[in-house]
């Protein structure tokens, strides 16, 4: 692991001593652009059943994050919106896509009446925007995604594994960014 790496990986600690430790890996988002790039990354490398828990405050970028994995999925970016007022959004690529916004719940307890586990069929991504309104609803294995403002255009962004199913999942978004760099360089070498 080069340096660098190192600098980005850092040791989750849990509540719970865990057999396997996550590893969060930090990103930084210069423009909504580079949030897109990263969400089609993240939809590139989805195989179906994970779940994906946003936080952030309003206008760190969730939302465009969302826009971005619809279209690694190869459904339409274009029609992705907040589902604020309606609560769950579905999307159709090579995965199903359910997008949903808790920010508008007043308690986790209203969660099971939002029809949210009628995704969790092992096939349907789901996208939780606000996932910190959940509390414990959330499912255990999940990928955790925490957007920052770091400035007025740019974010960070910490994508830490919670599970066997989300640490995979990590690691084929780290891997497809490798190989990505590996094929441009080669390009450059040309």
């Amino acid at each position: 692991m080069t340096q660098a790496a190192k600098g980005r990986a850092r040791r989750v600690v849990g509540r719970k001593p865990q057999r396997h430790l996550s590893v969060t890996w930090d990103c930084l988002s210069k423009s909504v652009a580079d949030t897109d790039r990263l969400g089609r990354r993240i939809g590139r490398s989805l195989q179906g059943g994970e779940v994906l828990a946003l936080y952030g405050e309003l206008g760190s970028g969730k939302t465009a994050l969302v826009r971005g994995l619809a279209a690694g999925l190869g459904a339409a970016p274009q029609s992705v919106s907040s589902p604020t007022f309606v609560l769950i959004h579905e999307y159709r690529g090579r995965l199903r896509l359910a997008h949903a916004d808790l920010y508008r719940l007043d308690s986790a307890a209203e969660l099971p009446h939002l029809g949210l586990s009628d995704y969790d069929d092992g096939r349907t991504v789901m996208a939780i925007e606000w996932a910190d309104k959940a509390g414990s609803h959330l499912p255990a294995d999940r990928l955790e995604i925490h957007l920052r403002h770091r400035s007025p255009n740019v974010r960070e962004i910490a994508l830490t594994p919670q599970g066997a199913q989300a640490r995979r999942l990590l690691a084929r978004v780290r891997t497809q960014r490798l190989v990505n760099r590996t094929a441009g360089q080669r390009r450059q070498a040309r």
